[in-house]
Formats: structure tokens, C-alpha cells, sequence
């Protein structure tokens, strides 16, 4: 069984409080010791040592919502290339979105996943199935056998259910066998051709605007049967102020609910569409500056548990097209971690804080193993300059696609090392 010691580290582990300079010991796939006393006893023999130099060790990433072709999209994205992409930025864990052609909405579906990842993947992967078969919002899955199959949640990915009815069922259902329900809300009928924010600047492009409201009033809805079923509901993308409020209330009454938010909502706005970037055209839209710092007050007083990138790989001839016509969606699997030290940076978030939401509680709210650097915990970290600068580059990317909001920009905090289970699955 092989050793290795991370001598000399920034160990940064929400789990238990700490941020301090010591030493981090893994044993095979374990982890033995972690803190400033875990050399107390000296350095195994024969031990790997690598000296950090005050470089952050931190609980590898747990990206709570990937989008990836595999089956049926391969082209843009399989579980192979996503999870290069994902160990690239610091990601050991990842949960795919049901998002696929056919859609993972049964049993061999979810088999197929575990085991093409079990095959080719170098980072962990954990699907989500379908709550409704097809993502039509009509007929519910079989929450159970899929959930015995290894589904660690339940969500219609990026399709929003508009039947009350099926989404009460689905907490009760959900709630009945432990499940989260993970639902992205916007209402298609108020959004209709909306492609960007609802505001002055969609008038002054001349582009169908998206109110907030499409987002806060399903959500307000789900909400309500959350409270009314007892089910453990998950807001999975919410981009404004009137959600985060949402979410407040129903925390304070005591509802089950917990809240996400992309990576792109927090760093970015409106005005980084400038003149019809497609690359920019997401969902939920990128909103208001006002409700970019409402997010990120959100992420502060805990209302957002988690920070995903929504990692949504699109190939070129589907976002070379006007900007009404372009498909939504940008990749994020990379540029998670250094677009989110921005806020570290900025001094909006403090460390431990920003660590929390990308790897502690999406481990704690999904069940996954990971995003603690507690003795004994499997050894899934990322070994990180918080410092390094560097310059996002479509030659960069590993991604099979290369739709990033972050082409050319500056990003501070690299990560020179991966390890998935005791392995390390990338090194700079």
C-alpha cells in the first residue's frame, strides 16, 4: 500500500473548521491524518513526500450538475472526456443530469452510466435519474428501482414540470424512499421566446426578454408542496433576488429545502452578452448586477448551499447561429473552481466558505462520499495555488466542447494536482 504526504499545506476542510498550515498523510485510498499534528509520529517509512509550500490541499470539487452526452451526444461530451475536464479542475466527484438521448429514466440507463464510468471515467460519477419518463413532466419513473440501481437524485434537468400534481407526487414518492427532488424552475409560458435577461439592455439588443418572475413563481410553487409533503426539495439553479427570498422564507418555516447556484450567475451579468455573444446565452439567463450580488449574499448567509458550473457542453454549430437561435448552455468543468475564487479573492467569501459549497455540502446533501479531508475519509482532494494566475484558452480546454463564458479571461487558483481515491488522475 502505497503512502504519500502532503508536508507543508494550506489544509482547508469545512467539515471540521479548519484552515491551518500542516500536513496531509494518505494511505492507499485513505486518508490517515490531516492537521498540523499529523507528523507528530514522524513521515512513514518509504513514504511519497510532497512538499506543498503553503499551496491549499482542499476536499476534491463535488459538481452537483453536469450535463453530458453520453449516451447519444457523444460528440459534444462523453463520461470519459467530461471526467479529463472535471480531474482539470480539481472535480473528484460528479453528478450527471439524466439529460441524455434516451433519457436516464430507468434502470439500464443508470446501469449503463455506472458502468461506462466504472470503464473509462477517472473521476467519480453519480447519475441522477429522470423524475418523469422522456423529461415530458407527465408520467412519473420508478423512483425506487432506480434508486436501488444507484440514481443519487432525481431531476428533469433542464426541463421544468408544470403539473402541480406530478411534482406533489414526485416529493411524496421522493420522500418516501429518502430521495432529493433537484427541480430547475422557469416557467415556459412566461419565459417564452425569451433568450436573455428581461431589462433594458435585452430592449436595447432588440432580444426577447425572460422575467424574473418565470423563475420565482414555479419555484414559489414547489415551495409550497414541499412544505405540504414533508419531501426534501432542492432549488437546483436559482439567478435572483426574488428566488433567494423564496428560499429564505420556506428555510425559516422549517420546509426541507436546500438551493444551488452556476458558477456563471455569480461572476457574470447581463452586460457580458455585450453584442450578441451566444457563448453567453444561458439558462437561467445571466441576470442583473443587482441579482449577481444577491446571489452571492445568498451563498454568504447559507440561503445557497452549493455552487455548481452547470456544465452543459455545446458543439460549434449549434452556438454559431443568431443569438435567439444559438442553443443555451456554456462548459464549466475547468473553470469552476478558479471563476469561483473570485470571490475569495474579492474578499466576498471567505475560504472555508466557498470550499463548503463546492465540495462539503453538495457531499452532505446528495449522501456521496468526499468533501471532507477527515482521517479515514477516501483521499478525493485537489492539491491548489490559490495565487497562480492563467489565461482560459479554447487549446486548453479538455472538454470535447468548447462553449466557455471564460474564453480569455484572467483566473487566479490553479490546481497542480488531482487525486480520486489515493490515484492521481491529473497532475500540471
Amino acid at each position: 500500500m502505497s503512502t504519500t504526504v502532503f508536508s507543508r499545506a494550506r489544509i482547508v476542510d469545512p467539515s471540521r473548521g479548519i484552515d491551518e498550515v500542516g500536513t496531509v498523510i494518505v494511505e492507499g485510498r485513505k486518508i490517515v491524518a490531516a492537521g498540523k499534528a499529523a507528523l507528530n509520529q514522524g513521515a512513514p517509512q518509504d513514504a511519497n513526500v510532497i512538499d506543498c509550500d503553503g499551496k491549499a490541499i482542499i476536499p476534491g470539487l463535488i459538481d452537483a450538475r453536469v450535463f453530458i452526452g453520453e449516451p447519444g451526444g457523444e460528440h459534444r461530451e462523453t463520461i470519459a472526456s467530461a471526467s479529463v475536464a472535471a480531474a482539470a479542475g480539481g472535480v473528484t466527484s460528479i453528478v450527471m443530469m439524466p439529460d441524455t438521448d434516451p433519457v436516464i429514466d430507468n434502470v439500464a440507463l443508470v446501469e449503463f452510466v455506472l458502468r461506462t464510468a466504472k470503464d473509462t471515467a477517472i473521476v467519480n460519477i453519480f447519475p441522477a435519474a429522470a423524475i418523469t419518463k422522456g423529461l415530458e413532466g407527465r408520467e412519473m419513473t420508478e423512483f425506487g428501482l432506480l434508486r436501488e440501481a444507484g440514481a443519487i437524485a432525481f431531476t428533469d434537468g433542464r426541463h421544468t414540470i408544470a403539473s402541480a400534481l406530478v411534482m406533489r407526487r414526485a416529493l411524496t414518492y421522493a420522500r418516501d424512499f429518502g430521495g432529493v427532488i433537484a427541480h430547475e424552475t422557469q416557467d415556459a409560458e412566461l419565459a417564452s421566446s425569451g433568450v436573455m435577461n428581461e431589462g433594458l439592455y435585452a430592449s436595447w439588443l432588440g432580444l426577447a426578454g425572460i422575467p424574473r418572475e418565470a423563475e420565482s413563481i414555479p419555484l414559489e410553487r414547489d415551495l409550497a408542496l414541499a412544505r405540504l409533503t414533508g419531501g426534501a426539495y432542492h432549488a437546483a439553479k436559482i439567478s435572483t433576488a426574488m428566488a433567494a427570498n423564496a428560499v429564505t422564507r420556506a428555510k425559516a418555516d422549517g420546509t426541507k429545502v436546500t438551493s444551488g447556484v452556476s458558477i456563471h450567475n455569480l461572476s457574470l451579468n447581463e452586460n457580458d452578452v455585450g453584442e450578441y455573444r451566444t457563448f453567453f446565452r444561458l439558462t437561467p439567463p445571466l441576470r442583473a448586477e443587482e441579482d449577481r450580488l444577491a446571489m452571492i449574499e445568498a451563498v454568504k448567509d447559507g440561503t445557497i448551499d452549493i455552487i455548481v458550473s452547470s456544465h452543459d457542453p455545446q458543439d460549434v454549430d449549434t452556438k454559431r447561429l443568431p443569438f435567439a437561435d444559438a442553443a443555451a448552455g456554456a462548459i464549466g468543468l475547468e473553470t469552476l473552481l478558479g471563476a469561483a475564487l473570485r470571490l475569495y479573492h474579492n474578499g466576498d467569501l471567505t475560504l472555508l466558505r466557498l470550499v463548503e459549497t463546492l465540495s462539503t455540502a453538495p457531499a452532505r446533501l446528495f449522501g456521496l462520499p468526499g468533501g471532507t479531508l477527515k482521517p479515514g475519509a477516501v483521499a478525493d482532494i485537489a492539491l491548489v495555488d490559490l495565487d497562480e494566475p492563467w489565461i482560459v484558452s479554447e487549446s486548453g480546454i479538455r472538454s470535447r466542447s468548447k462553449n466557455t463564458c471564460f474564453e480569455g479571461a484572467r483566473l487566479q487558483g490553479k490546481v497542480l494536482q488531482t487525486t480520486v481515491a489515493g490515484r492521481t488522475v491529473f497532475s500540471a
